[in-house]
């Protein structure tokens, strides 16, 4: 359990400022931070306004309570008094998709880890329900994968007195009262602290498609999102060799700099493919290629925890260009042979890919993920965003503007592009293998068959002949050597 919060001095002191000098009565925002549960700790980088919804109204306001005869003979109340006995009515729903859009663009080692309100202490008090289960929806839409992930803070900014205070809440469905727990709450360098590891992940995964259901076949979207939770067990349990050492203790990174992490995953444990059989297998995807992955780590924290937090970087980036995808209308894949009358005829590039049916596709096809860049962001920290093959840099400038409420360095220069080529999938057809219950009497199914098997017939006469021209060579070989030794003799 969280007992003790740390915010970043200098980014929360700008952050007070800028709310001070305005003019706003109440503000709902995200908390970008880490929640360490080893050291019982959590920490505080930055504080996300939520930006107006689609309609340009802001995610939250006040509004004034009822009036009751009392308050009547007590006559009119000035305007501040009015505010203190106002309640928050927060857009829970518009809140929760900005964290869950946030969470694509953080790397390991940051979370999006609870919600702040700047509102005054009596409206606070009075709106305890609304702001546990605002919480409580951020918290599922960005989960943490991090054991004891539960938990979440609620940062309020009080302005009349001026004072911070923080909660902690745990995530449940049974929202009451009384869910909120007071923890210390103090300033200090946490972002110029913080210390960099660094990994590029090369990976391949062949993920088999089956047909076991005609009535229940999964999409491309399915058996992927299955194939990542798969990887993301065998991931967990990879060695790491930092700077060159393997990883084998507790102990802290004392040295500077950025550190690279390879992450050794046991060879041929691929679970999917071992525990298939070529009776109920219809083809395979082929899904690989490279991710690079960041993570932050607190000093106090153990070299152990930095690749932990690189893993879970790695899965969540494959998950997010997922669903990146997957929110595409018009995603779909690319026949690389055009000359198929089956994708034609389906216009399967015009469908979305969580509705493409993978054991239809008789031909090779392919799917490019989005690539990934990094953008600078705090101290030496970056945030990260994803680029479909036709958008260009420019696109970065909207996204980190409305979720990050940071503006994108003119100078591109600084913006890391180590991923150069973007992760593909594949969906590979077995042509030997007999589908019956797919296939036609003139599917280019059989036709591949009556292929491989006049191959096949054909390499065998091929063997067979320059296996008797060997045969032939050698008796002739050894009758010649014979005649020698009885001349010699």
């Amino acid at each position: 359990m969280v007992k003790t919060v740390v915010g970043d001095e200098i980014r929360l002191g700008l952050i007070e400022d800028r709310l001070s000098q305005s003019s706003l009565t109440s503000q709902v925002g995200l908390v970008i931070g880490k929640l360490s549960s080893s050291l019982d700790r959590g920490f505080v980088f930055d504080l996300v306004p939520t930006p107006p919804n689609d309609a340009g109204e802001p995610p939250c306001s006040l509004i004034e309570t009822t009036t009751t005869k009392d308050d009547k003979k007590r006559g009119s109340r000035s305007k501040s008094q009015a505010l203190d006995t106002s309640t928050l009515v927060i857009d829970k729903d518009w809140v929760a998709e900005h964290s869950r859009q946030v969470s694509r663009m953080l790397l390991g080692g940051m979370n999006v880890v609870g919600i702040y309100v700047w509102v005054s202490d009596s409206s606070f008090k009075n709106s305890t329900i609304t702001l546990c289960q605002t919480v409580n929806e951020v918290g599922e839409a960005a989960a943490i994968s991090e054991a004891g992930g539960d938990e979440r803070l609620l940062i309020h900014i009080c302005f009349s007195p001026r004072r911070w205070t923080c909660r902690n809440c745990t995530l449940s469905s049974n929202i009451i009262s009384n869910s909120l727990r007071p923890c210390d709450f103090k300033m200090g360098r946490v972002l110029s602290s913080l210390q960099t590891f660094k990994c590029t992940y090369n990976f391949e995964l062949r993920l088999p498609i089956f047909h076991d259901n005609a009535s229940d076949v999964p999409s491309f979207s399915a058996i992927l999102r299955q194939g990542i939770s798969v990887h993301a067990k065998e991931l967990r349990g990879a060695k790491a060799i930092i700077d060159g050492n393997l990883v084998v203790s507790e102990d802290s990174c004392t040295t500077d700099g950025p550190h690279e992490i390879e992450l050794l995953v046991p060879f041929m444990k691929d679970v999917l493919v071992r525990a298939s059989s070529q009776k109920n297998i219809a083809g395979l995807i082929l899904f690989g290629g490279s991710v690079c992955s960041f993570a932050y780590l607190n000093p106090k924290e153990t070299v152990l925890q930095a690749t932990a937090d690189i893993k879970d970087d790695i899965i969540r980036s494959l998950k997010s260009r997922l669903d990146i995808i997957c929110d595409e209308a018009d995603g779909g894949l690319d026949p690389i042979d055009g000359n198929s009358k089956e994708l034609h005829k389906e216009k399967l590039s015009e469908k979305p890919v969580s509705k493409l049916v993978p054991h239809l596709l008789r031909n090779t096809c392919g799917l490019s993920f989005p690539r990934r860049v990094f953008i600078p962001w705090l101290g030496n920290a970056f945030i990260c965003d994803y680029l479909q093959q036709s958008e260009t840099l420019e696109i970065l400038k909207d996204h980190c503007t409305e979720l990050m409420s940071i503006d994108v360095p003119a100078d591109s220069s600084i913006i890391l592009q180590p991923e150069d080529e973007a992760s593909l999938f594949m969906n590979k057809s077995f042509w030997d293998i007999s589908v019956p219950r797919y296939s036609t009497p003139n599917s280019s199914s059989e036709k591949g068959g009556k292929v491989e098997k006049r191959t096949a017939e054909s390499s065998g006469r091929k063997a067979f002949g320059l296996n008797l021209l060997a045969a032939i060579f050698f008796l002739l070989l050894s009758v010649l050597l014979g005649f020698v030794f009885v001349r010699q003799s």
